[in-house]
């Protein structure tokens, strides 16, 4: 299943003064520190969130046009249910950070947590739409009722839970979106979960049964206190040997699917047991360094886009439509786009390559690239190429990421609350001792 198939004006006046002041004047200067570097990336990340979320039913766009503006040939009022859940997320960082008030950014999730929690969006056994319209609510013709995507919303739900915890009406309707997810019944019959299901024809006839971004998912339908799927589930799905440039880790897949799971469940010095011993961070932190070498071999067929400090690819926009590419090994025809939030999706494992790759980026494209929201979503270096949007979810991945790796705060605040507890428990990931 391909990650995605295809502005309202800011919530408080002041708000939005705040956020175009403190952005600016810090982009204006030459030489930014590298934590001012990330925090300005970071604030420009959490303005997609706070502008193309809508203010009546906090629903996120997909996608916008870099600069901030939509116009109705552009999918203005397509809504994502995964970029949704990433900008609940957003909203705790923007309080914590002081970007916005906290007042403000629990209002605008108390918004969206009934939109979701009450309708207007519907569920099926607790299960939302990828495509929604971000106004109504309605389901885009067609569109899924997605895994993937209602399990981003539903870890926005929780991490909100715990940050306002102090307010009664968010820690209920989080509850109540969460545990009305029938785990289940997504797995129609089976041990795994089938990749969606649409009233028209039913269950999706695919099924996680390999390593991908399944694995924030599985721990969710493990912890649930409601409609759980059994703990040995953890352990049905197929972990795919891979090996590059001589180093070994599990799985053949695009390089968000090591990111977006771990953006939230903290594995950090866990290891799962059963026999297996394979500590899911590392791995993540193997795939990265293996990803950027298989991008240095792929400057001898592309010279001029890839080297050290210029690499990555991930799903994403190309001059020929949305690509689901990445690597090793190559999934697609690769054709020397640079994608930025594979590097920005993993600064919580490799800080190390990743931070001096997006400062890079920054430094020789400058403005071409980098605008209102951070990064465009993906770029050619040679032949002049540049996305013109920014991407909901590929937004939500930089934001937590770079949050994490500079607080830890998304993983403290989803890891405080006792279901992923329990799923870690459950699923047998144990601590390493001495760690």
């Amino acid at each position: 299943m391909r990650r995605r198939s295809f502005i309202t004006t800011m919530a408080g006046c002041t708000a939005g003064a705040l956020l175009n002041r403190s952005l600016w004047s810090l982009a204006a200067e030459s030489k930014l520190t590298d934590d001012e570097f990330l925090d300005d990336l970071s604030r420009r990340s959490f303005l997609y969130f706070w502008e193309q979320s809508d203010a009546q039913t906090g629903i996120t766009r997909d996608h916008a046009r870099t600069d901030g503006s939509t116009h109705p040939g552009d999918g203005h009022k397509l809504g994502s249910t995964g970029a949704t859940g990433f900008g609940l997320a957003a909203m705790c960082i923007g309080a914590e950070r002081q970007w916005v008030t906290r007042a403000q950014a629990r209002e605008r999730v108390r918004t969206t947590l009934k939109t979701f929690a009450n309708g207007p969006a519907v569920n099926e056994h607790g299960w939302f739409y990828h495509f929604l319209d971000v106004q109504t609510g309605e389901r885009n013709p067609q569109s899924e009722m997605s895994t993937s995507d209602a399990t981003w919303l539903s870890a926005g739900a929780l991490t909100v839970r715990q940050y306002f915890q102090e307010d009664e009406e968010i820690r209920r309707l989080a509850t109540l979106i969460y545990e009305r997810m029938d785990y289940a019944w997504m797995c129609n019959g089976g041990l795994v979960l089938s990749h969606g299901w649409t009233p028209e024809n039913g269950f999706i006839k695919y099924y996680y049964n390999r390593y991908c971004q399944l694995a924030c998912m599985v721990l969710l339908g493990i912890g649930s206190p409601t409609h759980a799927m059994k703990p040995e589930t953890w352990y049905a799905w197929d972990r795919v040997p891979n090996e590059y440039d001589g180093h070994k880790y599990i799985g053949r897949s695009v390089l968000w699917t090591y990111q977006w799971p771990f953006a939230w469940f903290d594995l950090r010095n866990r290891r799962e047991g059963h026999g297996s011993r394979i500590n899911y961070w590392e791995n993540s932190t193997i795939a990265t360094r293996v990803h950027k070498a298989f991008c240095l071999d792929l400057a001898k067929k592309f010279p001029g886009c890839y080297s050290e400090n210029i690499w990555g690819i991930t799903s994403s926009e190309s001059a020929h439509g949305y690509v689901a590419w990445g690597g090793p090994p190559a999934r697609r025809a690769i054709d020397g786009t640079v994608v930025p939030c594979a590097a920005a999706g993993s600064m919580m494992f490799t800080p190390d390559i990743c931070l001096p790759a997006l400062r890079a980026m920054k430094d020789k494209f400058g403005d071409k690239i980098y605008g209102r929201y951070g990064f465009a979503d993906a770029f050619h270096p040679t032949n002049g190429w540049v996305s013109t949007v920014a991407l909901g979810i590929d937004v939500g991945i930089t934001l937590l990421s770079c949050e994490n790796a500079r607080s830890g705060n998304v993983w403290k605040w989803f890891m405080a609350n006792p279901e992923p507890q329990r799923a870690l428990a459950l699923a047998d990931i144990q601590l390493i001792k001495g760690s």
